[in-house]
């Protein structure tokens, strides 16, 4: 009998984050503040198209790219949001983000390829970069630079196995965005040597008191750059599975056949809500945007108060704390938590090593949960203490 072989799957671990959901799912009684998924219901003026899709039969396959009037839509977002420019022929509409991500990899690398991801940073990158057979190469982001990117540390990294950068921001797990100086000099670094960026920009409609800035207002970047984003956090349609990838016609095309062969189109449903989102959507952003932004500043209060330190998170719904020092790393003191108090966040290894030493928490939650959570750590961290 044959040996089965894995390849380079033997070489992935499962994702903790993954591990702490599975475990909390199990366990009725915890507060969990441990998922990145937003807690508002869809907006009903978008699920009603949704509903309206299948009530009008249209439950088929669409184009494998996606709906031409979603990547319209698409188009006409961004202009109106950056002045960009992108056809729809340069839009692809994926099963979420996270197909785009896997897609724009997969077009990319080939066995050896370098590929620059940051650390701490999202769960999915590395591993995906080690599927494809290429070397993840972490650009550690600093706790007393309130986690924002090093241009000469970025620099240093580069050399000619380089094939990509990934970047995401506003950031998951720190909350950390990006400033149109970074962006301007990071896309002229990627011109000079040719490299790739794949610009992961899912929570760009999330920011506080800082703009994020998005690489899609870097001039002449279109040859270089894949845009990444979705509908999933901006209008609370995680479920839905829309997610999108703009870049130059020739990536798009090279993207699109992948995608053919892999899942071959999102669902037309979602597509139709999508579009709703995208065209009458704005005044949901701004009431979400306004909720978490009440809930960060309570969060970060809570937190002061509690005596840890944190970079105040100015996107997406993160805050990312150093743990007190009880003699427990970033896991342990997770799962003690878990155990003790029934709270489950996410220990900041789960996002590279260089997340030793804080742990996750997201404000996707009600203001009862958050503050039962937080009452939950606060009483965890003087017991050890």
């Amino acid at each position: 009998m044959k040996k089965h072989v894995f390849s380079n799957v033997d070489e992935l671990q499962p994702s903790l984050l993954n591990a702490f959901f599975d475990d909390v799912a199990t366990r009725p009684h915890v507060i969990s503040l441990s998922v990145g998924e937003p807690d508002f219901p869809t907006p009903w003026h978008i699920a009603s198209k949704g509903i309206q899709a299948i009530q009008d039969g249209k439950t088929f396959y669409s184009a494998s790219n996606g709906l031409l009037d979603l990547r319209k839509a698409i188009s006409k977002h961004v202009l109106k949001e950056y002045e960009a420019k992108y056809n729809p022929s340069e839009v692809l509409i994926t099963n979420g983000a996270s197909e785009a991500i896997d897609l724009s990899l997969r077009c990319l690398i080939n066995p050896g390829d370098e590929v620059v991801l940051l650390d701490p940073g999202y769960v999915s990158y590395e591993p995906l970069v080690i599927l494809c057979r290429g070397v993840p190469v972490r650009l550690k982001l600093d706790f007393n630079s309130d986690f924002s990117i090093d241009i000469s540390k970025l620099e240093k990294l580069v050399n000619e196995k380089t094939k990509a950068i990934i970047l995401n921001f506003p950031n998951n797990p720190t909350g950390g965005v990006i400033s149109e100086k970074s962006v301007q000099e990071i896309a002229s670094f990627c011109l000079k040597k040719d490299i790739i960026l794949i610009s992961d920009e899912i929570y760009s409609e999330l920011t506080y008191s800082k703009e994020n800035c998005s690489f899609l207002k870097a001039k002449d970047f279109k040859k270089n750059l894949i845009y990444i984003n979705g509908l999933s956090k901006s209008y609370s349609m995680t479920g839905w599975r829309i997610g999108y990838v703009l870049s130059n016609k020739k990536i798009i095309e090279k993207m699109n056949i992948i995608h053919q062969f892999s899942t071959m189109c999102p669902s037309i449903i979602s597509q139709y809500a999508g579009i709703e989102a995208l065209e009458n959507g704005d005044d949901d952003i701004k009431e979400m945007r306004h909720e978490y932004f009440k809930r960060r500043d309570y969060v970060v209060d809570r937190l002061k108060s509690m005596n840890l330190e944190l970079v105040v998170p100015q996107g997406a719904f993160y805050a990312f704390p150093k743990i007190p020092d009880v003699g427990m790393n970033s896991l342990d003191f997770c799962k003690s938590l878990l155990e003790e108090e029934g709270l489950a966040v996410i220990p900041g290894t789960a996002f590279g090593e260089n997340g030793e030493g804080f742990i996750r928490i997201s404000y996707a939650y009600s203001m009862a949960d958050l503050k039962m959570g937080l009452d939950r750590l606060e009483d965890f961290i003087k017991k050890h203490k």
